[in-house]
């Protein structure tokens, strides 16, 4: 059972995370990877509510927290990003990229786990 909740929200997770990454990457341009960082930074609040409430179970974190989330935010997108501004010769943007994504994505998860209480 807890596979097909994983499944779910993976399901719903993995095609939010494209259609939000393109809107925000056309309106903000290609220079640096917003749509990445607002995906990753979504998730991280989600995954603080999820996880900061004393009151969700196995299958609400198996649904939202692992499935959703972990198919909303990109690890692998955010490392492949930042290796192309630094070769790219970007050192400014990869590097601001690797500091904003680390101190946004765990405020946001600060936030939404303090929320949760």
């Amino acid at each position: 059972m807890t596979v097909l909740l994983v499944a779910a929200g993976a399901a719903v997770g993995a095609p939010l995370r494209y259609v939000v990454d393109r809107w925000v990457q056309t309106r903000l341009g290609a220079g640096f990877p917003w749509g990445t960082l607002v995906v990753n930074v979504m998730g991280s609040f989600v995954l603080g509510l999820v996880l900061g409430s004393p009151s969700v179970g196995d299958d609400v974190v198996a649904l939202a927290g692992t499935g959703f989330c972990g198919a909303l935010t990109t690890y692998s997108t955010f490392g492949y990003e930042t290796l192309r501004l630094l070769e790219d010769g970007a050192w400014v943007r990869g590097v601001a990229n690797v500091l904003v994504s680390l101190a946004a994505g765990l405020g946001a998860a600060a936030l939404g786990w303090t929320l949760a209480w």
